[in-house]
């Protein structure tokens, strides 16, 4: 798997979040999301091209990648959206690494999903 330029950038835009104060926060929530969606877009596209290839058996063995990987966004994201509730800084800097964490996974999950296709279509 190539890396994402979506999400490369988010990544690189997370860690600069890390150290906003509250007015980088408020200033910059927006485009904070914007690159997000983007990364989560392309991690998404790619995902489904890359189950396209998947057997039921395929999709059996990568079940918990895939789900940990979703569940890891659905906390970042829940976590984002309390820190901002709250405008809590700390706790959108725990956003931001969480986040990272999610997209990780998610590279993880489509690497090795497409290294047991080639290794299935090679059989």
């Amino acid at each position: 798997m190539q890396k994402l330029i979506p999400v490369e950038e988010a990544k690189a835009l997370m860690r600069e979040a890390a150290g906003w104060s509250v007015w980088g926060w408020l200033t910059e929530k927006q485009r904070l999301r914007r690159t997000a969606d983007a990364a989560w877009d392309a991690l998404e596209e790619l995902e489904r091209k890359t189950k396209e290839r998947w057997s039921d058996d395929l999709k059996n063995q990568l079940k918990e990648a895939d789900d940990a990987w979703h569940e890891a966004r659905e906390t970042a994201e829940a976590t984002f959206d309390e820190a901002e509730r709250r405008m809590d800084t700390r706790m959108a800097r725990e956003g931001t690494k969480l986040a990272i964490y999610a997209w990780e996974l998610a590279e993880q999950a489509i690497r090795r999903a497409e290294a047991l296709t080639r290794r299935n279509s090679l059989k």
